[in-house]
């Protein structure tokens, strides 16, 4: 009876972090869900227990429903693009292609998917927190800390202590940071549990920018090759 008492209270009364982390969500999700294209600039850095290993730069747009187009543009010009169906990542230098079906993607832009999709947080994380361990890339910013759906963790905490789940059991940590007076993301981090962490830093956001809808469909250059992400196998075009 005490239990579902306590449950009942947070229910009803819930604690000021996860008040506070649903209103900066609520804000975000306001400040996006209206618009059917967006545009941001971004610095996307891949570091290893702290250490920066590759940092890249470029532009990233987004339109519903389920389509983004990553344009790299240092140190390399490469190509990230979800066309709703499937995922292509193409890099001129190699003249190859990558592709795989979207919902099948392992990708760590695919988190970001909910910028194109209906731009609600609930369906990516299950929890939101505020993570007061985290520094904001920016003072007065409100970083959030986002239990996944679907992770690991949720299989396995029924059956195995935390302490003896191994590094491939355990889950991600992603963070969100919004910019506080205008709902805008900033940054998202996403930390494995091997210590390899990657960042996505934003800026410039422009919202309802004109975007055909050619411009998220995948042209293939003749002479690339297409490498089946599910198969490995490799085709020339002509």
């Amino acid at each position: 009876m005490a239990v579902w008492l306590w449950v009942s209270v947070l229910f009803l009364f819930p604690l000021p972090d996860n008040r506070e982390a649903t209103e900066m969500a609520s804000r975000m999700e306001a400040r996006y869900r209206p618009a059917k294209t967006l545009q941001a600039t971004f610095l996307e850095r891949y570091l290893e227990n702290g250490r920066v290993l590759r940092s890249e730069a470029g532009t990233a747009y987004f339109r519903r429903p389920g389509k983004m187009r990553w344009e790299y543009q240092q140190p390399e010009k490469d190509l990230f693009l979800v066309d709703g169906k499937t995922a292509w990542f193409y890099v001129p230098t190699d003249h190859t292609v990558t592709r795989v079906p979207a919902k099948n993607s392992s990708d760590w832009r695919t988190p970001l998917a909910l910028l194109a999709g209906e731009m609600k947080i609930s369906r990516v994380c299950t929890r939101l927190e505020i993570a007061h361990h985290e520094e904001a890339q920016t003072a007065g910013d409100a970083v959030l800390s986002c239990e996944l759906r679907g992770a690991a963790s949720e299989k396995t905490a029924a059956s195995k202590p935390v302490d003896s789940q191994s590094p491939k059991d355990q889950q991600e940590q992603v963070f969100l940071e919004i910019e506080k007076a205008t709902g805008n993301l900033v940054r998202v981090l996403v930390r494995d549990p091997g210590g390899i962490q990657i960042e996505f830093q934003f800026a410039n956001w422009r919202l309802n920018p004109e975007l055909p809808e050619s411009f998220f469909h995948f042209a293939l250059p003749p002479g690339t090759a297409i490498v089946s992400g599910e198969a490995g196998a490799a085709s020339l075009t002509r």
